[in-house]
């Protein structure tokens, strides 16, 4: 099919898009789909034939290429194979799927968890298969486009709330009726701004309307509380989620989602969930990787030690060369920019003394608020750190963003 012959609004985003891409391509401003040649240790990667630091990973104990990880997946596939026979309600389950979210369960103080093939698709799949016609979902405004998504989908009155503002999600609350189903959902750290939702309020808000509460932990496992089991634990709030969603694929080194809760809902996701019946089982190598990477962040509790330290140190760092980080407390750092073109400009210029950042710009944020969105994990050096930290300032210091 030739696009350019079809007058439809189809072609015409082809084609705009299209036309931004080849823009920036032209102006050496293309960033993304970046091929990692190798990996290498203290987060850093061979990029272009270069090493570079890796300042844009969701590594964040630096868990990838553990030895025990590497291992686990190996024997996985030494007795399973790299397959499963199909999907898991029929001949897709291993004992090693069963054993993977009972170690999820228990480290998320659950009763059961289910395990999907993506982070994405689980969000999708557990709010559409909760909610529906004639439901409430209230989401906060800046969450994770699965999470969208899934509540689009999920054909319920859909009501977004300004980010972490809780008097806004009230509001929202007392108007919706009283006798209806209600979902509240929200990220527990926040993708592109790194800061982290307001749990006892939102719990004390879906308690008092009667509403279930859903928090994703893409990026709090491994992260906040002080073993690193997530934001129940930040908080010292262990009954207040009733749908606990996280994915496998940032600190935890593998591929998936899962959901823990109560057995019942865990039963009820796993009989009527769409992308559960009729998606293909997590290989094995993955469910076991999974696996063995929640036992070492309780056993190895020195990795988020060295995190919650680097994290100090960049986010301190930045903001005292006077770069607006926003409200970040984790380690997603964002460095505002304004404007897409001083962020793929910025980007540029670190990638070019090899730190490896990348852009975030409109519409992936409002127009006004791209970035750089960096990251630092548990295996980053600090004098790599300090390294990094001077090339962006000096970056931004040619660029007139710093003084």
């Amino acid at each position: 099919m030739d696009f350019h012959s079809i007058d439809n609004n189809s072609a015409r985003r082809i084609a705009a898009l299209k036309q931004r891409l080849d823009s920036l391509k032209d102006n050496d401003y293309y960033f993304y789909n970046q091929a990692v040649q190798e990996m290498l240790p203290e987060s850093k990667v061979r990029v272009n034939g270069r090493v570079m630091g890796m300042y844009a990973s969701y590594s964040y104990l630096g868990l990838i290429g553990h030895p025990r990880i590497n291992e686990a997946a190996k024997r996985a596939v030494d007795k399973y194979g790299t397959g499963t026979h199909g999907v898991r309600t029929l001949a897709g389950t291993l004992d090693l799927h069963n054993e993977l979210e009972e170690t999820i369960a228990n480290f998320k103080h659950a009763e059961s968890a289910v395990t999907y093939t993506s982070g994405y698709v689980t969000n999708l799949t557990t709010i559409s298969t909760l909610m529906g016609r004639g439901d409430y979902v209230f989401s906060d405004k800046i969450n994770h486009a699965s999470i969208v998504d899934g509540c689009l989908m999920s054909g319920a009155e859909f009501r977004r709330f300004r980010h972490n503002d809780m008097e806004h999600l009230e509001g929202l609350l007392k108007n919706a009726p009283s006798e209806v189903s209600k979902l509240i959902i929200a990220d527990s750290v926040f993708s592109m701004d790194g800061d982290i939702i307001d749990l006892p309020r939102i719990a004390e808000l879906a308690q008092k309307y009667n509403a279930w509460l859903m928090i994703d932990e893409a990026h709090s496992l491994g992260v906040l509380g002080e073993k690193g089991t997530g934001i129940e634990e930040y908080f010292n709030l262990y009954d207040a989620i009733d749908i606990k969603m996280g994915t496998l694929s940032k600190t935890i080194p593998s591929v998936g989602g899962y959901v823990a809760g109560k057995k019942e809902l865990i039963d009820f996701l796993r009989h009527g969930s769409r992308a559960y019946i009729f998606s293909a089982a997590l290989p094995p190598a993955q469910a076991a990787a999974a696996n063995e990477a929640f036992k070492i962040i309780l056993d190895e509790p020195e990795r988020l030690e060295r995190l919650n330290a680097n994290t100090r140190l960049f986010i301190d760092g930045l903001k005292g060369m006077g770069f607006d980080t926003l409200l970040t407390e984790t380690a997603i750092v964002p460095v505002l920019c304004g404007t897409d073109e001083k962020a793929f400009e910025l980007t540029k210029r670190c990638q070019e003394q090899d730190v490896f950042v990348l852009p975030v710009v409109s519409p992936a944020v409002q127009e006004g608020m791209s970035r750089l969105r960096a990251t630092v994990t548990a295996a980053h050096n600090p004098a790599d750190i300090e390294y990094a930290m001077d090339v962006i300032y000096q970056a931004g210091k040619a660029m007139g963003m710093v003084k």
